[in-house]
């Protein structure tokens, strides 16, 4: 695999491309039958830092045989609790493989476009916060431009753009899921049987 992949959340295919490299880099890890999890990190207070927590709520349901979710709107994963829950994950599972998702600033012409990156990625980086990397693979939407007073960029970002990446990154992930496990039946609350397919 290239060193990075860009997708452009806007093109009509973006969904495919992005189950497509997931397939390729995630068939290997699931032949040697270590858990995938997906860590979404973000906070529900701040827009532009909301889409690992928005991709985490369409996917809570997602969690089936060796695949396993962190962060959603309810329990986010952010910067006071980013170590400790890594630290959860490496005791819970054995050589886990963590897939890193967390939005990111960047260049005028990349807003609205996902990154995916076979290495770990710093999260807070934008604010300047001492944050452990983390991720066997990354997975960054651009939400708005880098460049001064990021904290006000993050709280100024549009909602429709981080929406837009959130849907595209979760469809995508399902579709990885649906081709590789199948689309299984999981039993909800109450004991009705929800696909995921109803939350995206």
């Amino acid at each position: 695999m290239e060193q990075k992949f860009i997708i452009d959340s806007r093109e009509n295919n973006s969904i495919i491309q992005l189950r497509d490299i997931l397939c390729t880099e995630l068939y290997p890890v699931m032949k040697d039958e270590r858990p995938i999890v997906f860590l979404c990190i973000g906070t529900d207070r701040s827009t532009g830092d909301s889409l690992g927590p928005l991709i985490g709520d369409k996917l809570k349901f997602l969690v089936r045989d060796r695949i396993y979710l962190y962060g959603n709107l309810e329990y986010p994963v952010h910067a006071k609790n980013l170590t400790e829950t890594i630290n959860e994950i490496n005791l819970t599972y054995t050589n886990p493989f963590i897939v890193a998702i967390d939005a990111c600033l960047g260049s005028i012409q990349n807003i609205g476009k996902i990154f995916v990156e076979r290495k770990p990625l710093t999260p807070g980086a934008a604010m300047n916060k001492d944050l452990p990397a983390v991720g066997n693979l990354s997975i960054t939407g651009i939400v708005n431009i880098s460049g001064t007073l990021e904290f006000m960029v993050l709280q100024n970002t549009r909602l429709y753009t981080v929406m837009t990446l959130a849907d595209v990154i979760s469809k995508g992930i399902y579709h990885f899921v649906l081709k590789s496990v199948g689309g299984r039946k999981l039993e909800g609350k109450n004991g009705v049987l929800q696909t995921i397919e109803a939350q995206i």
